[in-house]
């Protein structure tokens, strides 16, 4: 439990940093300069190892499983948050509504995986995570202001999307089949 605590602590650390205490991060950017940044990327890969690691060797309650109703709302979630964060680097016309598409899809990837992991190392990992979310979007919507919408949404950039998404999901899903998490069925 320990190793899962501390890597979510450094992973909302890491993250945060940068709008809870800028002129901390600002110090280190100019005590090492562009280094500051492979130190962070360091500190989020040793963040999610830590986080592995801690999920996989946390035994705990288990409250519920999987069925095939939460399955199947998982999958769509899913697909959702990779299509959201698909959005963002394409800049699809949904980012015209959503402001962060990358938390909120970070936020649906969360809540599908409490869906289907009723267990205390889930609530943990996936809530702490889930919070993490809610906090980052609060924190930087109260320091910058709401940047004027783009007006231009070529429909290439939504097929983009769509293909992207659907590779995407292809690939998470093969990789948790490869793991052993097989995302399909109850």
């Amino acid at each position: 439990m320990t190793m899962l605590i501390l890597g979510l602590l450094l992973w909302s650390v890491a993250h945060l940093m940068k709008r809870v205490a800028p002129d901390a991060r600002a110090t280190l950017q100019d005590r090492i300069g562009d280094a500051s940044r492979g130190v962070f990327a360091v500190l989020i890969l040793g963040s999610v190892v830590l986080m592995v690691i801690g999920y996989q060797n946390y035994t705990g309650t288990v409250f519920w499983g999987r069925t095939a109703a939460t399955t199947g709302i998982n999958n769509l979630l899913m697909v959702l948050a990779v299509y959201l964060f698909a959005a963002s680097g394409a800049k699809t016309r949904i980012t015209r509504f959503i402001r962060h598409p990358q938390l909120t899809a970070f936020k649906l990837w969360a809540i599908a995986h409490l869906l289907v992991n009723g267990d205390t190392a889930s609530f943990l990992l996936f809530g702490g995570l889930l919070v993490w979310a809610v906090v980052e979007v609060i924190v930087i919507n109260r320091q910058t202001p709401r940047p004027a919408p783009q007006t231009d949404y070529p429909a290439s950039k939504e097929v983009k999307a769509i293909i992207a998404t659907l590779v995407v999901f292809t690939l998470i899903s093969g990789i948790h089949i490869w793991l052993g998490y097989s995302p399909f069925g109850a």
